[in-house]
């Protein structure tokens, strides 16, 4: 009940899947649930006939025009190029067959569906196969040299639209689009045009000043400097970049020999000897055994790739397929192995075991090499970036990375500047000490101020003066504060008289200079009105003119288009015709050298005929089975 429920579910999902297509572009059926279902067989047959017509467009029939059969033929050739595979597979091919010419819903509603899920892979697939199936020539046909070498030019030419077909499927994807080049050259010639006029103008603009080509001349050499001095700019980065370059080159060789040096100072003969063989092994390991390996295995990784690739493209159903095809080939493999081990190498087997150690130990070297190759890169990696980082270094800090010795003297200096640095902290601390004691009696001394202060206000009271003495400080401060400010007043109407004189004169200057210019510039306004109003009236001639050529140049696009795509057609309709016409000719003209073979009175021309061979073939296996016949009965 279960799986009949979800089989339900699942047919329930495959009809409005393909009623939600059929209503879409191209079809636009406007179809429901209940319409689809109750679609009579023919009905069916006609909306099939359409989807495979939309496929490719020689489908595009009347079904009502045409035998059944001939619907069945035709829609089993079309599936069979698209590669469809019924639903219970090769053993219902009979079934799915009649099921196809009676229009049986079981058997239509899941092509529908195979076909709606992917529309656009098939029309290309159906597109190539129009061009990729190769006409199926009999190879007594071939003997003759005019067949085989027309056959040889049209496998040529099918190999030849390979090639095309991946370019153009290379341009298509590689992001090019010929409206946007269009665009483009449209905006660029626009923009020429403006450039074009621009210069004009500039040149009557220019043709009216005094020694304007001296000017024009000093532009030039201006422009051809600036031009020199950007070239010269870029040539010296080059030049850094190749010092620096250089410079950590240099960096990286003392840095070896520094190693080099470093390990020769201990080292004896021995061990130099004993390291150089190690290496001598690593490598000899690397060479015999791990590159051939990881080299083969790339070659076998990129022989499979070339087969994917030259595979036609396939759907998942292909690749469902096959991953249970490799499934059942892996478990075949793996109880052939079951059943080698246990008829050539049983448990109690010594050899296992030294197998099983040598196969681990192989394993372990193989790691081992793999892990100090990855150490040695690392290696690299951390030098690469020490001195990178020492380069840095130096170009921020302008110094470079401090070694060892240097490093000890650097910490020796450290330690004597540690103890100026202590002793400079006890004197700030005797000076801290020192400071709070004066901060101290400066609070005493306020405070003894303030009382006096007190004190005096109370005798100015008391003499009815009150007041006096802090009138009398406030009178000085202000007396003070105001010639202060007589005196700044004073330079700065100075300065002020100064700078009106001078501006004055410099707006006079530029009232001068400027009287000219702006008279040019009244005229040049008056012309640029003028030029605008024209301008004006052109575009609109132009806007105009425009719409019309571009209403012409649609429809003679159109007409273009349908007559191309006619050329297309009858071109590719005379060389069918052409070829079938070759065909018949050859062997019409076999069958007239057969004939000719076969009433010929010599002897020898005719027993070359293909009618006196299959005779003479006939007659010797009857003869043949007679002999048989004979020895048969009388065992």
């Amino acid at each position: 009940m279960r799986a009949e429920s979800f089989q339900c579910a699942n047919m329930s999902d495959q009809l409005k899947f393909i009623v939600e297509q059929l209503n879409k572009e191209p079809f636009k059926k406007n179809f429901n649930l209940i319409t689809f279902d109750s679609l009579e067989p023919m009905q069916l047959l006609q909306l099939l006939s359409d989807v495979l017509g939309e496929i490719d467009p020689k489908h595009v029939v009347d079904i009502r025009e045409e035998l059944p059969e001939q619907t069945a033929k035709r829609m089993l050739s079309l599936l069979g190029v698209l590669k469809y595979k019924p639903p219970g597979g090769t053993t219902n091919l009979s079934t799915f067959r009649q099921g196809l010419v009676t229009g049986s819903k079981p058997v239509v509603h899941p092509v529908l569906h195979w076909l709606l899920q992917r529309m656009s892979e098939l029309k290309k697939r159906a597109y190539l196969a129009r061009f990729l199936i190769k006409v199926d020539v009999p190879a007594e046909f071939l003997q003759d040299d005019t067949v085989a070498e027309t056959n040889r030019q049209y496998e040529e030419l099918i190999e030849a639209f390979k090639n095309l077909h991946k370019e153009c499927e290379q341009l298509k994807t590689s992001g090019f689009s010929t409206a946007e080049i269009r665009r483009d050259i449209t905006a660029m010639e626009e923009e020429k045009d403006q450039l074009t006029k621009r210069v004009e103008r500039l040149k009557k603009r220019v043709e009216t000043v005094q020694n304007h080509q001296r000017m024009l001349e000093t532009a030039r050499q201006l422009r051809v400097e600036k031009e020199r001095e950007e070239s010269l700019a870029q040539q010296k980065q080059e030049q850094k970049n190749q010092l620096f370059h250089a410079e950590q080159r240099l960096q990286r060789v003392q840095l070896q020999l520094k190693d080099m040096r470093h390990a020769a100072v201990d080292s004896t003969p021995e061990s130099l000897m004993k390291r150089l063989e190690e290496e001598a092994k690593f490598n000899a390991y690397l060479v015999s055994e791990k590159f051939p390996r990881d080299l083969e295995s790339k070659k076998q990784s990129l022989h499979l790739l070339q087969k994917v690739v030259a595979e036609p493209a396939m759907g998942q159903s292909d690749l469902n397929e096959l991953e249970t095809k490799i499934n059942e080939v892996n478990a075949q493999i793996n109880q052939l192995i079951e059943k080698r081990m246990m008829k050539y190498e049983p448990l109690d087997s010594k050899f296992s075991m030294y197998r099983q150690q040598a196969s681990i130990i192989s394993r372990k070297k193989a790691a081992k090499a793999e892990e100090l190759q990855a150490a040695k890169e690392e290696l690299q990696n951390l030098e690469k970036q020490m001195s990178h980082k020492s380069n840095q270094a130096r170009e921020s800090n302008g110094a470079e990375v401090l070694k060892s010795d240097e490093f000890k003297r650097y910490v020796n200096k450290l330690h004597s500047k540690n103890t100026v640095y202590k002793k400079k902290r006890l004197e700030i601390a005797e000076l801290t000490a020192e400071y709070g004691i004066l901060q101290r009696t400066e609070e005493l001394l306020r405070q003894r101020h303030e009382e006096i202060l007190q004190q005096l206000q109370a005798i100015e009271n008391k003499k009815g003066i009150s007041g006096y003495s802090f009138t009398q400080e406030e009178l000085e401060r202000v007396s003070a504060v105001k010639s202060e400010m007589d005196e700044v007043k004073g330079r700065t109407l100075d300065n002020m008289s100064e700078m009106v004189k001078k501006l004055n004169a410099l707006v006079a200057d530029k009232k001068s200079s400027l009287a000219p210019i702006i008279k040019d510039l009244r005229q040049l306004r008056q012309m640029c009105q003028e030029l605008t109003q024209e301008r004006e009236e052109r575009k609109a001639q132009y806007d105009s003119c425009a719409a019309g050529l571009e209403s012409n140049r649609s429809t003679l696009e159109q007409e273009v288009k349908a007559l191309r795509e006619e050329c297309v057609q009858e071109e590719s309709r005379y060389r069918h015709v052409h070829c079938t016409k070759r065909i018949l000719e050859v062997q019409l003209q076999r069958a007239k050298d057969e004939m000719k073979m076969y009433v010929s009175s010599d002897q020898q021309e005719k027993r070359k005929a293909v009618r006196e061979l299959y005779s003479r073939m006939i007659a010797e296996q009857e003869n043949l089975g007679k002999v048989v016949t004979d020895f048969f009965s009388f065992l």
